[in-house]
């Protein structure tokens, strides 16, 4: 592998495996609120918000960690405005003390925050505009959960960027199966120990935590209950237990993937709990992670941040192929499982963040495992069958335009329901 691949791939797990605290779009949320009072300067007497329909979806029905118990759009914005950390990015509300929650739930009752539709082409889009006795502060969030496009005090622009989205190190077309598996075999374990050391410990605390309390519906704790330890059920609920708690408010951070943390700990759990069933080393943990980390990005990074295709899904898939890679599949094999996990699972739709991810996570989880198993065997769905072609790459790109074009009505369909319009 040529070096300069081999260093764009480091820093594709770099940029895309980093902390946060909460669901991404609330906490996105909190972050432009907070920036935008920071740059106000004086006390915020009232806010504009315009926000994207993906945004509104996936903000309306999660608890915002540390507001005690808060849901929605105000209960965000609300956060980063009075005890936010702009200086903190993802994890803007994890310093958050019961002062900082008193002054939340004052800020509330003044009914001070106007939220908006935002008519904008992007799926994550977010304005907001601070007003103070003597000053107005905006600040905008598009494309992506911490790309700043605008910051604006009193009519004059202090920051603009007309970039198509967050600049980047690294130039995510050179990703496909064939070459995350070529890495995978090659990297040197000191150049990603300390991203997949960090996503072990953080995700696997959480899930930890959501098998051990009740969060949400309790779906990773009655998996077990109900089905037993086999690995193949600990894989699913290790994954949805950790989205129970997430989901439910748990203060928590887990380190994402593709800008979520559903994503982030789907990848990550099912290949962690197959390792320690095997006794896998050390090494061949971390490579496994590599190859389910880089295939979840390789599919999200054609299907986009936010869809109404559910993003679990690609996670799942990738979870499959790094069990693959655990138990010694080469690149065919783990074509072949992702082939497998596509045709199953890419039915699914996402109707927002909140607590049923942990059972569509479960689900994709499983499709993951069965493609692995199918692959195995020798079965395969073939070229022609729904969406499969041939080549993974192919199949990909069939995705990528379902969910990124052909989607785009149910998309709205889905936030026009769910906010009754």
């Amino acid at each position: 592998m040529f070096m300069e691949e081999y260093n764009a791939l480091i820093n594709i797990l770099k940029e895309e495996l980093v902390p946060a605290m909460g669901c991404t779009e609330p906490i996105a949320l909190a972050y432009c609120a907070s920036l935008c009072a920071k740059v106000l300067d004086e006390e915020v007497i009232q806010v504009k918000a315009c926000v994207s329909g993906n945004i509104i979806k996936n903000v309306k029905s999660v608890i915002v960690p540390n507001t005690g118990g808060l849901k929605g759009i105000e209960a965000s914005i609300a956060a980063g405005i009075c005890a936010g950390d702009s200086d903190l990015v993802l994890e803007v509300i994890s310093k958050v003390d019961e002062q900082g929650r008193t002054r939340m739930r004052e800020f509330l009752k003044r009914d001070c925050i106007e939220v908006t539709p935002f008519k904008t082409r992007e799926a994550l889009d977010i304005k907001i505009e601070c007003i103070g006795e003597h000053h107005c502060s905006t600040v905008r969030i598009s494309q992506s959960h911490t790309h700043v496009v605008l910051i604006e005090r009193d009519g004059s622009i202090l920051f603009e960027d007309h970039t198509k989205e967050k600049k980047k190190k690294s130039d995510y077309s050179i990703l496909s199966v064939e070459k995350i598996v070529e890495f995978a075999n090659e990297v040197k374990i000191e150049d990603v120990k300390e991203v997949l050391e960090r996503q072990i410990r953080y995700n696997m605390r959480i899930a930890e935590e959501g098998l051990k309390n009740s969060y949400g519906a309790n779906v990773g704790k009655l998996l077990l209950d109900i089905y037993g330890d086999d690995v193949k059920i600990k894989a699913r609920a290790y994954a949805a237990a950790g989205s129970d708690a997430r989901m439910s408010g748990c203060e928590m951070p887990v380190i994402i993937n593709s800008g979520s943390g559903n994503q982030g700990m789907t990848a990550s759990l099912p290949v962690i709990i197959y390792a320690k069933e095997m006794k896998a080393s050390e090494e061949l943990l971390y490579r496994s992670l590599v190859v389910s980390n880089l295939i979840t990005i390789h599919l999200k990074s054609g299907i986009g941040r936010l869809s109404a295709y559910c993003g679990a899904v690609s996670a799942g898939c990738g979870a499959g192929c790094g069990i693959a890679y655990l138990n010694g599949g080469n690149y065919e094999l783990i074509a072949h499982t992702l082939v497998n996990a596509i045709a199953i699972a890419s039915g699914i739709v996402c109707d927002g963040a909140k607590p049923s991810c942990a059972s569509k996570i479960a689900v994709a989880v499983d499709a993951g495992i069965i493609g692995y198993y199918m692959a195995i065997k020798g079965q395969e769905f073939k070229d022609g069958e729904g969406l499969v072609i041939k080549g993974v790459e192919n199949t990909i790109r069939n995705i990528s335009r379902l969910s990124s074009k052909g989607m785009k009505k149910t998309d709205q369909e889905i936030i026009d329901m769910m906010c009754k319009c």
